[in-house]
């Protein structure tokens, strides 16, 4: 089984940057607009179009407000196995966020860490836009 981890630092607080990952419908508006272009909530899951075209449905396996902690996996895909996880950490004031990952077949392990990396810069220029008075 293949596990990815990746890291970045968001220049914004961890209550706001959790604010907008925990809105699990919002992927699309608040989160990582562009990465994914829409998002549709089902009981327990939801269902995300990625700017590719690329259409997922994601089981909800948790929402953790006291950890800053959600985790999703991905069913009916080319993937045998897809589970994933993204926590908020304060760090000085800014927040590092932690996506990990474990897919199997270990073979789409590149394309998949491609992934996550566009979503994380995604994320990174959301966060960090000004706020409109």
């Amino acid at each position: 089984m293949a596990s990815i981890r990746r890291e970045i630092v968001i220049d914004a607080s961890p209550e706001q940057v959790w604010d907008a990952v925990r809105d699990i419908g919002a992927l699309h508006t608040r989160l990582v607009p562009g990465f994914v272009v829409d998002t549709q909530l089902e009981d327990g899951a939801r269902v995300v179009t990625f700017g590719n075209g690329m259409v997922v449905r994601e089981l909800i396996i948790d929402v953790d407000d006291n950890t800053h902690r959600i985790a999703w996996a991905s069913v009916g895909t080319a993937m045998t196995h897809y589970s994933a996880s993204f926590q908020a950490f304060p760090e000085n004031g800014r927040t590092r966020g932690v996506w990990i990952a474990d897919l199997l077949p270990h073979e789409m392990a590149p394309a998949i860490t491609a992934m996550i990396e566009q979503g994380l810069a995604a994320m990174k220029r959301a966060m960090e836009m000004p706020v409109n008075p």
